[in-house]
């Protein structure tokens, strides 16, 4: 993680104990720094080395209405059709805060440079990217 970021820490440690899930049969939950072995097959299964877990919910961790939310959302989604890319719907949720679940995308074969300018497009403050290791990293964008 950068330490310049203009996030608060608090919440860096927020994003660093949520649960990223993914949906589908089986479903799964991503850890920031815990090897995902469901994730390395998924991978294998799609043909990819690399993924994103994004999200266009809440701009800069800011809540927004559930009309804005959904609107962002599914302008994600098609961005994410454009690119020909699969993804697969999931719910970024703290374990313990009051702070709501958000609707959110494992994108298969996102490469983390296309991931930043499309968490940065969405104004995310950070997002998660997993490479070939199946380990998810916290990649901030502030």
């Amino acid at each position: 993680m950068r330490r310049d970021s203009a996030i608060d820490p608090l919440m860096l440690r927020a994003y660093a104990e949520t649960e990223y899930r993914v949906h589908g049969s089986p479903g799964f939950t991503l850890r920031v720094g815990q090897a995902s072995t469901e994730l390395r097959e998924v991978h294998a299964r799609h043909g990819v080395t690399c993924s994103a877990y994004l999200t266009a919910f809440n701009p800069f961790s800011r809540a927004v209405g559930a009309d804005e939310n959904a609107s962002r959302q599914a302008a994600l989604l098609a961005e994410v059709a454009r690119l020909g890319l699969v993804a697969l719907p999931g719910l970024g949720q703290h374990p313990s805060n009051d702070w709501p679940g958000e609707d959110s995308v494992l994108i298969l074969g996102l490469g983390l440079e296309a991931a930043k300018a499309l968490g940065e497009r969405f104004e995310q403050n950070a997002f998660v990217w997993c490479g070939e290791e199946g380990v998810p990293e916290l990649i901030l964008l502030r």
